[in-house]
């Protein structure tokens, strides 16, 4: 079971919101998301609501402003959960071609660069064969994130991307 609260103003002032399970839309109750206090749990949290726009991994812990889940803007509108799961093994595979094609490459540990690492300069399609991962926009696991579960991303707008860059990876754990 998770926790995570929501706060419209910096340092966990003003009005909030608390979730124990997914939501859609808390838009209503907020006008803004200035800070989150993540009591327990691995949670994703949306720009925007349905689970749309940027993604933000944030896990238990206090954040105090927007810019400390790497946020772009105070505008938060959905959450999930992740439920981990203990003993789980990490697969992915990475092609550089849309729809599987062209080369494939295995990752079943967290990656800071991708290029140095596979020589490869974007990722087209993936199959996330176990667990959860988090691609990064830029090496080093910093920009946009985009969170993939167990299953086959054909094209980068699949995984929620508009261009297929993806410079770093890393598993989703606790």
């Amino acid at each position: 079971m998770g926790r995570i609260i929501f706060y419209e103003d910096k340092n966990f002032q003003g009005r909030r919101y608390e979730c124990d399970s997914d939501c859609s839309d808390f838009h209503a109750y907020l006008s803004r998301c200035n800070s989150i206090h993540v009591e327990s749990g691995v949670w994703v949290v949306y720009e925007r609501s349905d689970f749309m726009g940027y993604q933000y991994v944030v896990t238990r812990g206090e954040y105090p402003e927007f810019l400390r889940w790497m946020g772009v803007n105070d505008r938060l509108s959905s959450c999930k959960m992740i439920n981990l799961k203990s003993g789980t093994q990490y697969k992915v595979q990475l092609f550089d071609k849309a729809d599987f094609a062209g080369q494939s490459f295995e990752a079943t540990e967290d990656c800071p660069s991708i290029l140095e690492h596979y020589h490869l300069r974007e990722v087209h399609s993936c199959k996330v064969l176990n667990g959860y991962w988090v691609f990064y926009e830029h090496s080093n696991y910093r920009g946009r994130q985009y969170v993939l579960e167990k299953g086959e991303y054909r094209k980068p707008v699949d995984w929620g991307a508009v261009c297929p860059t993806v410079q770093s990876l890393c598993r989703l754990t606790e």
